[in-house]
């Protein structure tokens, strides 16, 4: 590779850090404490390169302005410093490194030799071979964009369904998008997607990592590729191979098309981003980026700094001391939203950021930025409360603005519905809000982001078909991905013929999806269990950019999706299952007689909950009383909220269980409208003392009942369908989905 020196460039300016054209040349600035020289490297489209020296420096930015420089220009850095890894140096100009602020990124790593800094079999020595050649580019970007009055939804917590997908897995085999836009930006954007989602009561779209990421040199020599995207190669370019336009700077364009689209259909857009660590991995990594700047600067290093602090099991964890190393996240962060104009983000290993010696401290520094940060706070926080380092679990320990993937949610409701013992109590906790984790923070049940799946685990049809995990195609002897799973293949392991084992496993996607649907909190689904995807039994795809993981579309379970429908149409339709508030014994009173508490916890004979039910170990069935009329907090317009009232039966027994309604405070009449064994909706309106048989390992709602008022004009039968309107609807969807054989996809 040739390269020629030019002579001149302007003095340019330290910020912003980066790339950045202003319509007529383009400023360039990097940041490196510790480097003697600073080169940047322009090139031309066959690889020639042109090196320009930058001599202007102010508080450790390198700069220099290039009025001849457009948008599509390639670029990257030589950094010319000590290379001394025993003292957490790492600088060697023979390899070219990616500007971290770069907003675009062209071609995939060739690995070579010529990438890492050492000799392969000799960590401590070093490698001065040329690595251009084998390395991506970063792109200079044109940041102009019709946002045509684009504005962020801002759809409220309590009102918010979330919704994770993979930009690939989310579109790659949907017959109704053209095979150009399979797999890319744009095919998330096409109105087949959004009309699923906006039917599914969709509100926000959380992305799994879109940030430019490498597909990892032990993957590539297994022959797979890093499918999830979690190996971050840089924090503000959008993944070129997401792209159907091209990823010379149109990755960019294409994202905030689709952006634009989603906002317009009302869908937030959320991203899953992994500021804990990058894929230049540990000591024997290669030099990508960040190493070759300033090591010492953005890793965290043992007290022998050849070796990089590990929270993530990665090989290396950021360096969250460093002021420009917070500074490059609290950047990426304000560009997402101002620039790409997203929503919010979910925080990968998020207790990994607030490690600022060796403890989790929920006040560290990055806390506090963010908290400070007029744009940042504003978006939706969301944070993955654990790491792998000690005491990395820290479910609820987060601060006040921050919501939390709640992983406790996640295996209670699992353990329950499998019918473990001892669970009752914490079930209880977990479907009301989580009141023991959040409220003593001064946060409400929205802090809790509710979940039993996720793209880390089983699907939800492989949660009821698998008690073992099956990752042999990883290439890993199957010794990756979690092995207690809490899950329960309901007779049989994997797919099977047997009538009775599949209609159970229909029904217990519809008892989770039901429980997580009327739970107070926020909503998460994971793409494609509301269509029975399954991964085959393997809960750790992380490697598996194959039909394994994408969802087949062809193959949908109708049925189950449109029950996920009714049930996401009820929750919107009924502000009991979206309260902003904890329950607290509030009491509200019915006409002249006595109040009723806010929530009631019923056993199956009718009667109240007593301590020493709770406390039995094997009661696995019990009601949920939802009082419309005591639901605290004010709407928008400051109006009091008002609902009718509710009550849900959950039976998590192997038998099924005669129950009675309540006849005594609770003289409410009542109508079915879920079941999920498809039993209590033939039964019509119901009274105090009736009874019902509650089907083993099933969910029965029932909803307060009204007499539609007479009218004239025969206009009483139009009111009767009104009112029951969303009965039949539910019903034929568990009766369908109860006779469907979900193996037989």
């Amino acid at each position: 590779m040739s390269h020629t020196e030019t002579p001149h460039s302007w003095p340019g300016q330290p910020y912003p850090l980066g790339a950045t054209f202003d319509g007529t040349g383009t400023n360039f600035a990097i940041y490196s404490g510790g480097a003697e020289k600073v080169e940047l490297c322009l090139f031309d489209q066959d690889g020639t390169e042109t090196r320009v020296r930058l001599f202007e420096q102010d508080a450790y930015v390198w700069h220099c302005y290039l009025p001849q420089v457009q948008p599509g220009q390639l670029y990257g850095y030589r950094i010319h410093g000590a290379y001394d890894p025993a003292t957490g140096h790492r600088f060697n100009p023979n390899k070219l490194v990616l500007d971290p602020y770069a907003k675009a990124i062209t071609g995939n790593i060739e690995w070579n030799q010529a990438v890492f800094s050492y000799n392969f079999g000799d960590p401590d020595s070093r490698n001065d071979e040329d690595s251009a050649k084998y390395m991506p580019k970063g792109v200079v970007i044109n940041p102009f964009f019709d946002w045509d009055g684009d504005r962020l939804p801002r759809i409220p917590y309590a009102d918010s369904v979330i919704y994770e997908a993979h930009v690939k897995g989310l579109t790659q085999l949907h017959p109704d998008i053209p095979e150009s836009m399979r797999g890319t930006y744009a095919g998330v954007a096409h109105p087949a997607v959004i009309e699923h989602l906006k039917r599914l009561g969709v509100t926000a779209l959380e992305l799994m990592p879109v940030h430019e990421f490498v597909h990892d040199s032990t993957l590539a020599e297994k022959g797979l590729r890093n499918y999830w995207g979690y190996n971050t190669l840089n924090f503000f370019a959008p993944h070129g191979d997401y792209s159907s336009t091209g990823d010379n700077g149109q990755q960019v364009q294409e994202f905030k098309s689709m952006v634009k689209t989603l906002h317009a259909n009302g869908i937030e857009v959320i991203l899953d981003v992994v500021y804990n660590h990058t894929a230049e991995g540990n000591h024997l990594g290669p030099t990508l980026s960040w190493r070759g700047i300033d090591n010492a600067a953005y890793y965290r290093l043992e007290p022998d700094a050849r070796y990089y602090t590990d929270y993530t099991g990665t090989g290396n964890s950021l360096n969250m001391r460093h002021p420009h190393s917070l500074q490059l996240i609290m950047d990426s962060l304000r560009y997402w939203v101002t620039e790409m104009h997203v929503d919010g983000f979910r925080f990968d290993l998020a207790s990994t950021l607030a490690r600022e010696l060796h403890d989790v401290d929920k006040l560290s520094s990055f806390f506090d930025l963010v908290q400070q940060d007029p744009i940042v706070s504003q978006a939706k926080l969301i944070a993955e409360p654990w790491d792998v380092g000690p005491g990395g679990y820290q479910v609820g320990n987060f601060p006040p603005l921050w919501t939390e993937w709640n992983g406790k949610y996640r295996d209670t409701v699992r353990d329950f519905w499998r019918g473990e013992p001892s669970t009752l109590g914490e079930f209880a906790t977990r479907v009301t809000g989580s009141a023991d984790l959040y409220e003593r923070s001064g946060r409400r049940p929205v802090a809790s982001i509710n979940f039993v799946t996720a793209h880390d685990g089983f699907t939800l049809r492989d949660l009821v078909s698998y008690n073992e995990k099956h990752n042999d195609a990883n290439g890993e002897d199957n010794r990756d991905g979690e092995s207690h799973n809490r899950s329960w293949n309901c007779g049989a392991e994997g797919p099977t013929d047997d009538p009775a084992i599949n209609e159970l496993r229909a029904r217990q996607q519809r008892n989770f999806i039901a429980t997580l649907l009327l739970s107070q909190g926020v909503p998460m689904l994971s793409h494609g269990d509301e269509l029975g995807r399954t991964q085959q039994g393997n809960n750790n795809t992380y490697a598996q950019d194959s039909e394994l993981s994408w969802i087949n579309w062809e193959h949908a379970d109708k049925p189950l999706m449109e029950f996920t429908r009714a049930l996401a149409a009820l929750r919107h339709e009924h502000p009991t299952f979206r309260r902003h508030h904890f329950f607290n014994g509030r009491v509200a009173k019915r006409g002249e007689g006595e109040g009723l508490a806010d929530v009631i916890w019923l056993s199956t004979d009718g009667s109240q909950m007593s301590d020493e039910t709770w406390n039995e170990a094997f009661v696995r069935a019990v009601g949920l009383f939802l009082n419309g009329d005591a639901i605290a907090g004010r709407d928008a317009r400051g109006e009091r909220i008002r609902d009718k009232s509710f009550i849900i039966y959950f039976n998590a027994s192997e038998n099924d269980v005669e129950t009675r309604l309540p006849n005594a405070d609770l003289d409410f009449r009542w109508e079915p409208v879920i079941d999920t064994a498809g039993k209590a909706t033939q039964l019509g309106a119901l009274g105090p003392g009736d009874t019902f048989t509650l089907v083993s390992r099933s969910l029965v709602l029932l909803r307060e009942f009204t007499e539609p008022e007479p009218e004239p004009d025969h206009s009483v039968a139009a009111s009767v369908a009104t009112t029951t309107q969303a009965i039949p609807i539910i019903t034929q969807a568990n009766e369908q989905a109860s006779m469907s054989d979900p193996t037989d996809q």
